[in-house]
């Protein structure tokens, strides 16, 4: 029987009720499909919610007040014996995490689609094998049973999980993690960074503003190794001055327990080095959380854990889709909703299918300073080959950051030599995740260096601070053109 004669539970089946997963669900509902999804975690909210985003850049804030009411000196403000309660901290970000999960919950449970909590893998590939959460060992037979489900499509977006560690002598189980850390009823006296990307970057900074002894161990030459050299460096001078250790260009040798403190040994510079602490952070990223799902018992393309998807959010099989951490490309909540949306709106419209576009990636880490890019870096346009000429600004030298004492970083625009479109921004310094709109709008629009010069900005504010770089590029172009 051909397979649009065959009888399906349900057009779509979404495996993962987070941001991706709620997307594609609500985007398919609102086109008539017969949806589900299926969440089989411990809380509902999806990563972003309850591990994520949310409660990590409320710590983060917390953070940065707690520094800002520590150093009110520059603006002649005496504030003495400067305090903290941890546990009010963490309530507070429980409280707004509960929130967000609350709203999504009754997004998940509006009867717009089926919403099912349970587990779920492939028996084979239009059937889930649903199981009750906690239907593992010590369960009654009732509560240990499983059943169909049969769906024409499926959109997988399970997220991600904690990387099982690339270094031998590391265990995460012995370690705090971005999971664990957030769990904390007391923060330790020092601890071991081990990473330099973002999760660890933001948690180092979290610890270090609280009054823990943070030393941050990195691999790379410098944290954030995907971002271009320069921002990186000035995340490092920062952190340096705010008191942190920072290794570089490390390799780990053995981690292990000693008495009541936990030390890592690593190379740098030639030299062996020993570091104790109270704890061990470990930072060293995340995985697509693709295990329990039996893809490989249908024959669905993975690449190390990640689902392999066209720019459609296909896998090598048609009708099923993977969207968000679990396709492993950006580990980002916007770009797992949009993916979320394609495939939603792709499921439902077979006949005009829509397509990711990246050109406007973007990513925000949410230390102080800020760093933030949209689109092409100078690493990724010289890996690609693509010319460019870039222009950067100090923060140090414009009216609205020196009235905010904010003078660390710089804003750098990347423009087509010929034509003056541009292509990238970076942004490290105040508000970057908020500054860094402009030139996703501009892109959004494929203004030019030119066009962004001459548009009006109100001073003093930080986003003025766009025009002198535009303005840069703009007259190196009029020369050779």
């Amino acid at each position: 029987m051909a397979e649009t004669q065959k009888s399906f539970d349900y057009d779509v089946a979404i495996i993962g009720g987070g941001s991706g997963g709620y997307a594609a669900a609500r985007v398919a509902a609102n086109a008539g499909l017969k949806t589900v999804v299926i969440e089989g975690g411990e809380e509902v909210g999806g990563l972003c919610i309850l591990r994520g985003c949310m409660p990590t850049k409320a710590l983060l804030y917390a953070a940065e007040v707690m520094h800002l009411a520590s150093h009110a000196e520059p603006w002649g403000i005496r504030a003495e014996n400067v305090s903290f309660n941890f546990k009010q901290v963490m309530a507070r970000k429980d409280l707004l995490v509960k929130g967000f999960a609350d709203y999504r919950h009754e997004q998940l449970r509006s009867g717009k689609f089926e919403f099912i909590r349970a587990m779920a893998s492939f028996a084979d590939a239009h059937a889930l094998e649903i199981r009750p959460l906690g239907s593992g060992k010590g369960k009654t037979q009732e509560q240990r049973s499983k059943r169909a489900l049969t769906a024409k499509n499926f959109i997988i977006a399970t997220g991600s999980k904690v990387a099982p560690s690339p270094v031998e002598c590391v265990d995460p189980s012995n370690c705090l993690d971005s999971d664990t850390a957030l769990e904390l009823s007391r923060l330790p006296k020092s601890i071991i960074v081990l990473g330099g990307g973002a999760t660890a970057c933001e948690f180092a900074q979290f610890f270090q503003r609280f009054g823990v002894k943070v030393t941050l161990i990195q691999r790379s030459s410098h944290v954030l190794h995907e971002f271009d050299s320069d921002a990186a460096t000035e995340l490092e001078r920062v952190f340096r001055r705010e008191g942190m250790t920072v290794y570089t260009g490390t390799k780990i040798i053995d981690s292990r327990k000693v008495g009541s403190q936990k030390e890592v040994i690593f190379e740098c510079e030639g030299k062996t080095v020993r570091v104790r602490a109270e704890e061990i952070f470990y930072g060293l990223g995340r995985v697509p959380n693709t295990d329990s799902l039996g893809l490989d018992k249908i024959g669905v393309t993975t690449d190390c854990s990640r689902i392999v998807t066209n720019h459609l959010m296909q896998s090598n099989l048609p009708h099923i889709y993977a969207v968000g951490d679990c396709t492993g490309r950006h580990e980002i909540v916007h770009i797992a909703v949009q993916q979320g949306e394609v495939a939603g709106y792709n499921v439902a419209h077979a006949d005009r299918m829509k397509e990711m576009n990246y050109r406007l990636l973007t990513e925000v880490i949410f230390t102080d300073p800020q760093i933030a890019a949209v689109g092409l870096t100078e690493k990724k346009a010289c890996a690609r080959k693509i010319p460019y000429l870039a222009a950067s600004y100090p923060f140090n030298d414009h009216g609205k950051s020196l009235i905010m004492e904010a003078k660390d970083g710089f804003v750098k625009l990347l423009a087509d030599p010929v034509t003056g479109e541009i292509i990238g921004g970076c942004c490290v310094g105040p508000y970057g995740g908020d500054l860094i709109h402009e030139i996703i709008a501009a892109m959004h629009k494929r203004m030019t260096v030119h066009e962004l010069a001459a548009m009006p900005h109100y001073h003093p504010t930080l986003a003025e601070i766009w025009t002198y770089p535009a303005e840069e590029l703009a007259e190196k172009i009029a020369r050779k053109s």
